[in-house]
């Protein structure tokens, strides 16, 4: 009863209000972020993957905009639109603002035509691709509370969209613009996100070929103290070295799962590659444990190319202790190296197909072009996944567009600071 008196005291502007029993909650107002969110929730909730443009549309009325999400393709080369009917609009991630902000992390604005932003779309600390938000006032571009409440519509869209994609089709294919091989289909069913991140560590990986990798994988585990790391390398490059490489890491969560160390983790993968390939198919590998409160790190390396330690923009040294043979052979003995990081320090894990990608005239990539692309990017403070992004594309710079073997870079930093640069608009 006091709802109903007050509101008719509001239409003939009087300052008086009709007191309440109690407090009155409202589920629900039209427009504002808190309708953008639950409409796109609505719009998403028991229907087909196929539907996402429809969602954007109808959450992004709320905030008074038009919008469009762009999902950035496998290889991290283009943007292409969400959209009903399905249409080819694509966006280069290095030649537009759109692909400024999913590069960077920074929403864009233009006034080329109808005044627009670009927002990054993340889920968690993954790139997704990004939001093109249409203003009809030239003045909402400045508008700090617009902008916040677009990283917040962005970030809701990004988990939306990850949960959408895991029983559909629809959104894989339109990120998918080169037919996959078949051991790729299998060993990117078993990656974890490929950023992720808590308020103590980031990690970023990237497997290259994106649509042809055969024998790489890697894992990966984050709790409130700890940050476990698997990387692997399978021998080969076809759907024996994809099963291998899938063993090893079915065999690498089984054994973290239940609590056990690095000694007892590279034992269960030894049986697990040994016991289903009987000396025909092999595996290298890097084992890592971090104390995310002390910095202690603990490693293992199964003839796999040393992890390279990264401190203050600097490649400062190999961890090339705590070795053990290749997975598939049986090890006399495996010692667990130690080092103690800094806080702001990064380790960079890498498979033999970065270093070993030769151009026309059988000139490999080699270390140093590694160490060196990492070296010129830290200045810059660029988000980790950007980091590796650019490291890629000087690789296949090298190699003329065509990667001749498994190229994987896994980067992590423990970092209570590196937070920054995954976030697209500070609050307001």
């Amino acid at each position: 009863m006091a709802l109903a008196v007050n509101e008719r005291l509001d239409d003939l502007h009087w300052r008086h209000r009709a007191p309440y029993s109690r407090v009155v909650r409202q589920l629900d107002r039209p427009g504002g972020p808190l309708a953008a969110l639950t409409s796109l929730l609505r719009a998403t909730h028991l229907v087909a993957p196929d539907t996402l443009a429809h969602a954007v549309d109808v959450g992004a009325r709320e905030l008074g905009v038009r919008a469009v999400a762009y999902l950035v393709d496998d290889a991290d080369e283009v943007l292409v639109a969400v959209a009903e009917p399905p249409e080819d609009a694509v966006l280069d991630v290095d030649a537009t603002l759109a692909g400024r902000a999913y590069r960077l992390l920074e929403t864009q604005r233009t006034t080329t035509g109808a005044p627009r932003l670009w927002v990054p779309i993340l889920d968690g600390a993954e790139r997704l691709g990004v939001l093109e938000v249409v203003l009809d006032d030239p003045r909402d571009l400045d508008d700090p509370t617009l902008r916040r409440q677009c990283w917040w519509f962005t970030h809701y869209l990004g988990h939306l969209v990850t949960a959408l994609d895991a029983y559909g089709d629809s959104i894989d294919a339109l990120r998918r613009r080169r037919t996959r091989e078949l051991p790729t289909e299998l060993v990117r069913a078993l990656l974890p996100p490929l950023t992720a991140g808590s308020d103590r560590v980031l990690v970023s990986g990237r497997l290259e070929p994106a649509d042809a990798v055969g024998g790489d994988v890697f894992d990966y585990s984050i709790s409130t103290d700890r940050f476990q790391l698997f990387i692997a390398d399978a021998t080969g490059h076809d759907l024996r070295a994809g099963l291998a490489a899938s063993a090893a890491v079915a065999a690498y969560r089984h054994e973290r799962r239940l609590g056990h160390g690095l000694l007892q983790q590279a034992q269960g993968i030894q049986d697990a590659v040994a016991d289903q390939f009987a000396g025909e198919t092999y595996a290298t590998g890097v084992l890592l444990d971090l104390d995310l409160g002390t910095g202690h790190l603990r490693y293992l390396n199964a003839g796999h190319p040393a992890p390279l330690l990264i401190r203050d923009g600097r490649v400062v040294r190999e961890l090339h202790r705590g070795r053990r043979p290749l997975f598939g052979l049986e090890a006399r003995e495996t010692t667990v190296a130690e080092e103690h990081l800094e806080p702001g320090d990064s380790v960079l894990l890498y498979t033999d197909g970065i270093i070993e990608a030769r151009d026309a005239s059988g000139t490999s990539f080699g270390l140093d072009r590694l160490v060196e692309m990492l070296e010129r990017s830290a200045p810059e403070q660029l988000p980790l996944p950007e980091v590796l992004r650019r490291v890629r594309r000087r690789i296949l710079a090298h190699q003329e567009g065509v990667l001749q073997d498994d190229a994987t870079l896994v980067l992590m930093q423990w970092t209570t600071e590196g937070q920054a640069a995954l976030e697209p608009d500070p609050p307001v």
